[in-house]
């Protein structure tokens, strides 16, 4: 387990749930960096299989808030190289974020402003309440999302989509983020996303953590590259599940799995392509 400044994470066997609940509307400062570059770390020795993260804070007029943007008011007497190097290190924690060997559900319920929702490209599976509404309002600032907003969100949305969010900032809410596909699954409230959240955190906790975390790794590697080259990324991490013993214990088990009981998997070993 480890220790965090502003984020609050609880465990409960493989499952790790972090709430988000700092600062005046949860918004992203150094403090925060900080604690998301710890929770990689921690998260990439394989110490859970499940990651899901929430917020129910409310602003001081009952608003809900996922995340509201950038910390930018810290940034007001930085130097441009500080600001530089502040958002070069956000962008490297969410893509550290987007390949941890885990299962990332995020459920929003709340804005999600800029770093907000570019969080949503570091998530594997994205649920949204009715009260859930994204934006990137950063080019009204004279800047550009950019940790991930100009570079990544293309790809899960599509350019069409990608350039009205970011060119023009418009607001989207929960419906409209599920049409374009920002947004997985849409739910009634907040409950019921994170009740939909344990239902697929239960469902990992009976997989082998080795071969789900090569299964993502393989397809995030497979992204954009040309056929030959994402069936050798499969080759190559299905035959790390079998060179880890894992496939072993699945067919010794082979019984029990199909009965619906979980086997005694081994220690999470990473596979990288």
């Amino acid at each position: 387990m480890i220790t965090l400044q502003s984020l609050h994470l609880s465990v409960d066997g493989s499952t790790a749930r972090l709430r988000i609940d700092h600062g005046k509307a949860n918004e992203m400062g150094v403090a925060q960096i900080e604690d998301w570059e710890a929770l990689c770390a921690w998260l990439e020795s394989g110490a859970v299989r499940t990651l899901v993260t929430w917020s129910d804070r409310l602003s001081p007029k009952g608003a809900p808030i996922f995340i509201a943007g950038a910390n930018v008011t810290e940034r007001a007497s930085w130097a441009p190289e500080q600001v530089k190097a502040h958002v070069r290190r956000q962008r490297a924690a969410l893509v550290r974020l987007r390949h941890a060997p885990v299962f990332h559900v995020g459920v929003v319920h709340g804005v999600a402003l800029g770093w907000g929702t570019e969080f949503m490209i570091a998530c594997d599976y994205r649920i949204a309440s009715p009260g859930a509404k994204f934006a990137l309002p950063e080019t009204g600032l004279g800047i550009l999302p950019g940790a991930g907003g100009a570079s990544e969100l293309w790809s899960i949305v599509g350019p069409s989509h990608a350039l009205r969010l970011g060119m023009t900032g418009e607001l989207i809410d929960a419906a409209e983020a599920g049409r374009i596909g920002l947004v997985d699954e849409l739910v009634p409230d907040l409950a019921a996303g994170l009740a939909r959240a344990e239902v697929l955190a239960d469902r990992m906790a009976s997989r082998s953590p080795t071969a789900a975390a090569a299964y993502k790794a393989a397809v995030l590697a497979s992204l954009g590259q040309p056929g030959e080259s994402r069936r050798g990324v499969e080759a190559s991490a299905y035959e790390h599940c079998v060179e880890s013993g894992e496939a072993a214990i699945g067919r010794a088990n082979f019984s029990k799995i199909t009965a619906g009981e979980a086997p005694e998997w081994g220690p999470y070993a990473k596979w990288s392509s």
